[in-house]
């Protein structure tokens, strides 16, 4: 495949992430919540891990670990989260979203489910899979050989 052709495929999905994130950003703005796009992955990471720790938190992001705590605490502020000390390690506090924080990731869930819908609109279910088999493929040859 020409050298070309390939940088054109990755500035097509560059453009297309680059849309989509933008309309997740003009959602969470001009949506009801006071989220940044930060809080809002937070808050996702801990409906799909609930009583994971900080530590684990900085571990799956890469993020700055001081960065992290300063958005936990703000969620945990806006009464989004909440914490507990590990029983098996006092200074680790497992965390889990409040009642507040699963119907503010409920509703960010669904509109990013709408958002979805529309990006695809108009593709059929095979033309769906088709494109994630491609995009599985792209990804696999990212991945770094193993010994």
């Amino acid at each position: 495949m020409a050298t070309s052709l390939a940088e054109d495929v990755f500035e097509s999905i560059h453009s297309v992430m680059h849309r989509y994130r933008a309309q997740q950003y003009r959602e969470l703005r001009d949506g009801p919540s006071d989220l940044t796009h930060m809080e809002h992955k937070v808050l996702g990471f801990f409906a799909r891990h609930p009583q994971a720790t900080q530590s684990d938190l900085v571990e799956h992001s890469g993020r700055d670990k001081a960065q992290l705590a300063r958005l936990i605490r703000g969620l945990r502020d806006k009464g989004l989260l909440d914490g507990q000390s590990d029983p098996a390690d006092r200074r680790s506090i497992r965390l889990q979203l409040t009642a507040a924080g699963e119907a503010m990731h409920q509703s960010l869930a669904a509109r990013g489910q709408r958002l979805s819908a529309v990006a695809v609109a108009g593709l059929s279910e095979e033309e769906c899979h088709q494109l994630l088999a491609l995009l599985d493929r792209i990804d696999h040859n990212l991945q770094p050989e193993t010994p």
